[in-house]
C-alpha cells in the first residue's frame, strides 16, 4: 500500500490572490490542499497559520507561502516568478524544502516566464526607493510582507516541510505608484492562476526518498 501525502496549506495574503488561485488550473493535487487567506501582513500572516495548524486535519501540513511580491533586482520584471531558497525576517531565517523542484515545474506551468531564486525577506510595509537597493545589498531577491512569517509560524507549529513562491508585481522600474503597473498587475494575476500544478507536483515530492 503506498504512502499518502500529508496535506497542502496554501497561504496568501489577500482576496485578488485567493481568486486568482481559485480560478487557476486545479487539477492533479496529490493530496487534501487547502487556500488559506491570511489577510495582509506578517502579524495576520503568522496568526493565521498558527490557527489552521492547530486543527486535526492539517497538524501534518505541508505549507506554501505564495502570492505577489516586489522584486528587488533591476532585471526583474512583472511577472516574473520567484521561489525563495529561504525567508528572512527579524526573527530569523527559514530555510526551504525543494525549491529546485519548484522551479523545473513551473518553467513547464508558466512557460516563457523568468524564474529567480534566492532569499526572499519580509517586511512589515510596502518597500519604496532606496529601501529596496539596502534589501538588495543583503543578498536578498524579493520582498513581501508575509512569506517569512508564514514559513516561521509553520515550522514552529511542528516539523513539516516549507515554502515560498512569489510573483514580480512591483519592480525598480516598474514600481506600483507608477500608472503602467496596472499592466504589470494584470499579468502577475495571470501568472498566479497558472501555478497551482507546479505546486502539486512539488507537494508530491515530498513522498520521494531524497538521494
Amino acid at each position: 500500500m503506498s504512502a499518502q501525502p500529508a496535506p497542502l496549506l496554501i497561504a496568501c495574503a489577500l482576496g485578488i490572490e485567493q481568486l486568482a488561485l481559485r480560478t487557476g488550473e486545479r487539477g492533479g493535487a496529490g493530496g487534501p490542499v487547502t487556500v488559506l487567506r491570511t489577510g495582509m501582513g506578517p502579524a495576520a500572516a503568522g496568526r493565521s497559520v498558527t490557527r489552521m495548524l492547530t486543527e486535526a486535519a492539517l497538524r501534518d501540513a505541508a505549507v506554501l507561502a505564495t502570492g505577489f511580491c516586489a522584486g528587488l533586482a533591476p532585471d526583474m520584471h512583472p511577472g516574473d516568478l520567484v521561489v525563495a531558497e529561504e525567508t528572512r525576517d527579524p526573527r530569523g531565517t527559514t530555510g526551504c524544502v525543494g525549491a529546485d523542484v519548484l522551479v523545473k515545474e513551473l518553467v513547464k506551468a508558466v512557460p516563457g516566464r523568468t524564474v529567480h531564486t534566492g532569499p526572499l525577506t519580509g517586511s512589515d510595509h510596502v518597500v519604496r526607493g532606496h529601501e529596496r537597493a539596502e534589501l538588495l545589498a543583503t543578498g536578498a531577491i524579493a520582498v513581501d510582507m508575509e512569506s517569512a512569517a508564514t514559513l516561521l509560524s509553520a515550522v514552529r507549529a511542528g516539523e513539516r516541510p516549507v515554502a515560498a513562491v512569489r510573483v514580480v508585481v512591483d519592480a525598480p522600474e516598474h514600481e506600483l505608484v507608477r500608472i503602467g503597473t496596472v499592466r504589470g498587475g494584470i499579468s502577475a494575476f495571470r501568472v498566479l492562476r497558472c501555478v497551482l500544478p507546479a505546486f502539486y507536483e512539488w507537494h508530491r515530492s515530498l513522498l520521494l526518498p531524497r538521494r
